[in-house]
C-alpha cells in the first residue's frame, strides 16, 4: 500500500561507515541507529544538550536537500561549514506524495538565513522580493521571536515538510503556544514536521511520536514520561521546595 506521508523512514547505511569511533558516529544516537520511522504529522527528537539530535535533524535535512544552515531548498550560501558528514550515510524512505514546500529552520544560524535574504534581494530580479514571503518587513528589523513568527505565519503553508531545529530558542511561553496552534493549523493542511526541541510546550502535540536521544540510542518516550514534562510540572507544583533543594548549602 502507497504511503502518503512525505518521509516515511530514515535509516543508517551502517556498512558503509568506517568506524564508529570518529565524530558523529561515536554518538550514541547514531552508533545505534539502525532506522527511525517518522509520524505522518509530527516527529519529536528530544534529549540534553550533546546527545546529538541537533546533529540527526540537520543530517535528515541535508540529506532531503535542505542548506546545512537553514532556509529552504533554493538557499545554497554557507558562512562557516561545520556540519557533519552523516548526510551522506542516510537512506531516507519517502511517500509517494511530495511536499509542495518546506523549510529548515535552525535558531542558532536564522540571522544568516535573514542576512541571504536581504543579500538575494538587492540583486535584479524579474521576480518579487523574497522578503515579501516573509511579511515584507526585514527579519533583521525584528526581534528573534517576531522574525521566527513571521516565518511561521507568512512563509509556512499547507502540505509542507517542515524541519525545526529549537524553535523555542527565542520564543516566550505564550509565543510558543502561538507556535503550537500554527502547527496545528498547517498539519490540517497536510504538512509533516520533524522537530529537536527542549520545551515541553511545544513537545505537547497531541498526535505525534517522540523520541527520546540518550546513552541507548533513540527510543520512543510518551509525553507524560519527558524528564521535560516531569521536571517543569514538578517545579511548578511547588517551586519553593524545589528552591530550596537547588540553593540548600
Amino acid at each position: 500500500m502507497l504511503n502518503p506521508q512525505y518521509v516515511i523512514r530514515i535509516a543508517l547505511q551502517r556498512e558503509k561507515v568506517e568506524s564508529f569511533d570518529r565524530y558523529p558516529f561515536s554518538l550514541p544516537v547514531v552508533r545505534l541507529l539502525e532506522q527511525v520511522d517518522l509520524h505522518p504529522k509530527m516527529t519529536y527528537f528530544i534529549g540534553e544538550n550533546g546527545s546529538g539530535k541537533s546533529t540527526l535533524l540537520e543530517a535528515i535535512a541535508v540529506s532531503l536537500g535542505f542548506n546545512a544552515e537553514g532556509g529552504s531548498k533554493n538557499f545554497s550560501f554557507g558562512t562557516r561549514r561545520s556540519h557533519s558528514e552523516l548526510h551522506r550515510f542516510l537512506r531516507v524512505a519517502k511517500g509517494y506524495r511530495r511536499p509542495r514546500t518546506g523549510y529548515f529552520l535552525r535558531a542558532e544560524s536564522f540571522f544568516n538565513v535573514a542576512t541571504e535574504i536581504e543579500r538575494l534581494d538587492k540583486e535584479p530580479s524579474y521576480g518579487p522580493p523574497i522578503i515579501n514571503s516573509y511579511g515584507g518587513r526585514s527579519l533583521h528589523e525584528q526581534s528573534h521571536g517576531e522574525s521566527f513568527l513571521a516565518l511561521m505565519n507568512e512563509r509556512f503553508s499547507g502540505e509542507g515538510l517542515y524541519i525545526l531545529d529549537e524553535p523555542e530558542a527565542a520564543l516566550s511561553p505564550q509565543r510558543q503556544l502561538a507556535v503550537l496552534s500554527r502547527i496545528h493549523d498547517l498539519v490540517l493542511e497536510g504538512s509533516q514536521f520533524i522537530v529537536a526541541t527542549h520545551s515541553p510546550i511545544l513537545m505537547a502535540y497531541p498526535d505525534a511520536r517522540i523520541y527520546q536521544c540518550g546513552p541507548g540510542g533513540l527510543a520512543a518516550i510518551a509525553y507524560e514520561d519527558t524528564e521535560h514534562f516531569q521536571v517543569t510540572r514538578n517545579f511548578l507544583a511547588n517551586p519553593q521546595r524545589m528552591l530550596r533543594t537547588l540553593m540548600e548549602r
